[in-house]
């Protein structure tokens, strides 16, 4: 391993919340995350020292998840689950003392807009606004061009503010 490769068990403390929550956003149900998860880290560990060390690691384990998500969805147990409208109360992602009622509920609608959205546009979203990746960390990680990119977060922030404006509507 050369000296500017981190330590896997570095690596895997600093990104593997990260990994698990684009897993999730990515259409892996809570019960499946942790062993996707463990998948993506298997990968990472597998070709961290052949990375370069120029490139954004967030985005490189941003296209494992992809990769592995995608594989996850078309196992055969996977397709005849039938997601739910709403995430449970209990999901560890929303749980914790410190987490408002309010709170769940608003991430629980921000969840089903973003279900609603095809995989581009969700992953553009999620890794610019939740995550906080640049445009050009996302087309890397995704392959695609920046001006792509650019256009499903676009897209996207229209599709959620709407969704979002149309839920605010049916409280009044």
């Amino acid at each position: 391993m050369s000296p500017s490769v981190p330590p896997f068990t570095e690596v895997f403390r600093q990104h593997a919340p990260f990994a698990w929550r684009c897993l999730r956003r990515l259409g892996v149900a809570a019960g499946d995350a942790d062993d996707v998860c463990q998948e993506v880290f298997l990968v990472v560990y597998r070709k961290l020292a052949d990375l370069d060390p120029e490139a954004s690691l967030r985005a490189y384990i941003y296209g494992v998840c992809l990769k592995k998500a995608a594989d996850h969805r078309k196992k055969a147990h996977v397709r005849r689950e039938a997601p739910a409208d709403a995430l449970p109360e209990s999901d560890s992602a929303l749980a914790g003392p410190d987490v408002t009622l309010d709170h769940r509920r608003a991430l629980a609608k921000l969840d089903v807009a973003l279900m609603a959205l095809d995989e581009d546009k969700r992953a553009a979203f999620v890794l610019y606004e939740v995550e906080g990746l640049s445009l050009q960390e996302i087309a890397s990680a995704s392959g695609c061009p920046l001006q792509t990119v650019y256009s499903r977060l676009t897209a996207a922030r229209r599709y959620v503010e709407s969704s979002l404006a149309e839920t605010r509507e049916e409280l009044r």
